[in-house]
This record gives structure tokens, C-alpha cells and sequence, in this order.
């Protein structure tokens, strides 16, 4: 397996764990010196605040599908775009939950790797339009 192919199944493992709620996988494929590029107001950028923040997400949030559209690979980069659906059940960042069964979000994440580790984060996500959400 190339590089490329490996840093690609590093960060397919890494996004797949996140959702299932396996904050283990933090520690485990993230360097201890990893910087989060995307803060979220009040978030620090090291690894524990990160793992901090994935946390209070997953308090609000509850995915119900996954899955990675797309996903390239160059250098140490890995560029990932995600489709995710799932249920708002709590406050997520100062939002009452939704009530919305199916809320779908995508995004795009990029991921720089070195050692065998994700080093830095950059991320975004954009909520689907309320009307694809309504069916």
C-alpha cells in the first residue's frame, strides 16, 4: 500500500471512529502535538481540547449514517469530504436540539500526517438546506 493510500485509511479510520463516539481513537491516531485549525468558539486548539469539544458534540448530536463521498491524497495531505446524517437531541453550540430526525451535513476536512499520526485539523461543515431535511 502507497503512502498516500495509508494516510487516506488513517483519517477513513479516524473520521469512522469519531462518529461511532470512540474518543480512544483521539489519542490513539492523533500526535501529541496536534493543532485543530477549526476552532469553535471558546475551543483551544491542542489535542485534549479537541477530544474536549468532540465530546460536548457528541452530548448534542447522534449520527444515524456516515459516509465518505470523497477522498484524495497527496504528500502528507488527506482531503476528505463527508456526508453525515443523524438527530439533534441536545443543545450543540448554543442551539436547542432540532427535533429533526434526519438533519444531513456535509463537509470537508483536511488532515496533515506524519510519523503515522494526524498532526493538524481544518475542517468545515455546511448544514443542508431546511428543505432537503424535511422529507
Amino acid at each position: 500500500m502507497s503512502s498516500a493510500e495509508e494516510n487516506k485509511a488513517l483519517v477513513r479510520r479516524f473520521l469512522e471512529e469519531l462518529v461511532r463516539g470512540n474518543l480512544d481513537v483521539i489519542d490513539e491516531l492523533l500526535s501529541p502535538d496536534f493543532v485543530d485549525r477549526s476552532l469553535m468558539p471558546g475551543q483551544g486548539p491542542t489535542r485534549e481540547d479537541f477530544k474536549r469539544t468532540v465530546a460536548e458534540i457528541l452530548e448534542g448530536w447522534t449520527s444515524t449514517g456516515f459516509s465518505i463521498e470523497e477522498q484524495v491524497a497527496e504528500g502528507d495531505a488527506v482531503v476528505t469530504r463527508v456526508r453525515e446524517s443523524g438527530v439533534q437531541r441536545g443543545e450543540l453550540a448554543g442551539l436547542a436540539p432540532t427535533g429533526m430526525e434526519n438533519t444531513t451535513n456535509r463537509g470537508i476536512y483536511i488532515h496533515h500526517i506524519s510519523g503515522g499520526k494526524i498532526t493538524e485539523e481544518w475542517s468545515t461543515l455546511e448544514p443542508a438546506p431546511l428543505w432537503e431535511n424535511l422529507t
